[in-house]
């Protein structure tokens, strides 16, 4: 069956399609009905069920005599380490740790905090959680102490497992201060913390509250799998706003299993065996989906990456790991591409390397703008596939699903919804528009298993966030459209959407246009306050490495594409070349921010920035140009 045999499947009988879906999981008692709509629109799914994510992820492949495959295998270019975990490994540490947080009271429905590295024992701790049944909430490692603690007060620890501190390729990341000092400033105290103590720091304790990873673990008995029932929450992952308290993301644990393990065939064409890498952090929604979850549910081979793109030690990082570790399918941001491609611009570090096993690269995060998938393509000579999803969704909405269909690539689109997402784009007042037409994207409800039922005690700003605006559907927050083959196009978030004298346009079409240009490695468009039409588009351009060109007449060439591109409707005048773009952990770019600093309004520094130094540089830049309170 080809994709659209398999979307109208879905949309013929739902409730069916799912509950043939959930038969590649196992069950303690299998669900008899998908759809729970008693509380509608709240909606759950496999609730009468009871499963154990755990036994899903590990024990059941060692069970199907696949225990000695490598179920990770951890890259650290950082420390200079590499080691591989078989299932059999992974099974008898996560049940060790398990049986350490059992000994401590952690049981079904408690919350533990995960404050950890790239490192395999952050999966451990994930999955030990899973195994006891008990509600994961993992926190990017580094992440300042006044988030952790807003996190602590919101999600109520019984227990903290962190590491004693982070390696970046500079410097070391002293996590243990950062708990200490959140902890401190948390309303709620955890009954203990676990310390995994790493060489390159090890990390004073706290007298009875803290204990060293393995002294804890040592002499208990290992912890068996427990049933939870299908809406159990797996884990809680805090969406991080510029604004407000973070929103904590509810995963429910059966609607997880059956969505992940169905795209990790149906998107990614992978199954047991397969070398699967999400470079991503576990602290982001991708790391819990396709780099500890999703690979080990399908009995692949994850890599946990300690590492950058560029640096560690070079832009050729990416390709050694996917050739000596036999990839098939890579996945990572676009904006880790274009840190390579402006290293790199030629990809000649590309061909130190044989990548004859990998079969696709996937990417997801922010906009694929069409350059770097070009690049991409041109060098790696696979299918590069843009795919479009939220934190909110755990998985793909959009996608090309390869497992089931390689359908036609239209550059700059993530391609069509999958099965259980019903995409429309409307407009202000809740109405679908024409094909074509830009406006809100929108996802008739119910959401399909695996998506937020809700959030962390927090309903009604549940239903704010994304019910209310538009009656019968989930809100996005992002802008596009769809073509008339049923392609859809994310262009920007709403936010970003500028109005130029009543026209409506894209900053995602305008960036488009000018990565184009052949000197250009990344670029961001906001829309600025301009008194006569509104908002003005205003560019920033980062360069390519090894280019010597005046930056005024790269400017210039860029004003003069985008009016080819665009035309004067968008009334792009104004650019400036800067060093960095300012953006988060995970890569994307701080739009709003920056809007904020150019419009001289208040603004405060985001918590999931990476440098906070760049606002600096985009500031002084604005400066120049008689923005930002500059003459």
């Amino acid at each position: 069956m080809g994709y659209r045999d398999v979307y109208a499947s879905w949309q013929a009988d739902p409730e069916a399609y799912w509950l043939d879906a959930a038969k590649g999981i196992d069950w303690i008692t299998p669900p008899t009905k998908a759809l729970n709509d008693t509380h509608a629109p709240l909606y759950e799914w496999f609730t009468d069920a009871h499963v154990n994510t755990c036994w899903n992820a590990v024990d059941r492949h060692v069970e199907a005599g696949r225990g000695n495959q490598l179920a990770i295998i951890h890259e650290s270019p950082v420390t200079h380490l590499r080691k591989g975990i078989t299932y059999r490994e992974l099974q008898t540490r996560v049940a060790n740790l398990a049986g350490a947080l059992r000994a401590k009271g952690v049981g079904k429905g408690d919350r533990v905090i995960i404050y950890m590295p790239m490192v395999p024992e952050a999966l451990e701790a994930m999955l030990a959680c899973a195994r006891l049944g008990a509600i994961h909430s993992v926190v990017f490692g580094g992440f300042a102490a006044n988030e952790l603690a807003v996190r602590i007060d919101d999600c109520t620890p019984k227990a903290i497992i962190a590491a004693s501190c982070g390696i970046e390729p500079s410097r070391i990341v002293h996590y243990k201060p950062l708990l200490d000092a959140a902890i401190d400033m948390a309303t709620h105290k955890p009954d203990f913390c676990v310390i995994f103590q790493r060489e390159q720091e090890v990390a004073k304790l706290v007298d009875g509250r803290d204990v060293a990873w393995h002294t804890f673990q040592y002499g208990v008995e290992p912890a068996e799998c427990v049933p939870v029932e299908g809406n159990h929450p797996a884990y809680i992952l805090y969406t991080s706003g510029t604004t407000g308290a973070p929103k904590g993301v509810v995963r429910p644990t059966a609607g997880h299993l059956v969505a992940l393990n169905w795209t990790m065939r149906a998107i990614y064409d992978c199954g047991p065996g397969d070398v699967f890498w999400a470079a991503s952090d576990v602290g982001w929604v991708v790391g819990h989906s396709y780099i500890c979850y999703a690979p080990l549910i399908a009995g692949c081979t994850t890599i946990v990456f300690e590492g950058k793109p560029i640096g560690t030690p070079d832009a050729g990082t990416f390709w050694r790991i996917i050739a000596e570790n036999k990839v098939k399918s890579f996945f990572t941001a676009p904006t880790a591409i274009r840190a390579v491609k402006r290293e790199d611009p030629e990809g000649k570090l590309v061909g130190d390397y044989q990548m004859k096993h990998l079969k696709q690269m996937y990417l997801a995060g922010e906009r694929a703008d069409p350059d770097t998938i070009l690049w991409a393509q041109r060098h790696l000579n696979v299918p590069v596939i843009d795919h479009w999803w939220q934190t909110e969704t755990g998985y793909a909405i959009a996608a090309n699903p390869l497992g089931i269909e390689a359908l036609p690539v239209k550059i700059g689109s993530p391609s069509v919804p999958m099965p259980g997402f019903d995409v429309q784009v409307l407009d202000e007042g809740g109405h679908p528009v024409a094909s074509g037409t830009l406006g809100a994207i929108a996802i008739k409800l119910p959401l399909p298993p695996g998506t937020l039922p809700t959030l962390w005690n927090a309903e009604d700003r549940f239903r704010k966030s994304y019910l209310n605006h538009f009656p019968g559907y989930y809100e996005t927050g992002d802008a596009g459209y769809i073509d008339a083959d049923g392609y859809l196009y994310i262009m920007a978030r709403t936010d970003d959407v500028i109005n130029v004298a009543g026209h409506r346009l894209s900053t995602g079409a305008m960036e488009e246009v000018l990565a184009s240009h052949k000197d250009v490695a990344e670029c961001a468009v906001i829309g600025v306050a301009d008194d006569l039409k509104g908002q003005s588009p205003l560019g920033f351009l980062c360069l390519n490495k090894g280019t010597n060109r005046a930056h005024d007449d790269v400017v210039k060439e860029c004003v003069k594409l985008m009016r080819e591109k665009i035309g004067p409707v968008a009334d792009f005048k104004r650019a400036v070349v800067v060093e960095r773009l300012p953006k988060t952990r995970s890569g994307k770019i701080l739009r709003g921010t920056m809007v904020k600093i150019a419009d001289g309004q208040d603004w405060k520094m985001p918590a999931t920035i990476d440098d906070p130094a760049i606002l600096d540089e985009i500031t002084l830049a604005l400066q120049s140009m008689g923005l930002a309170g500059g003459k």
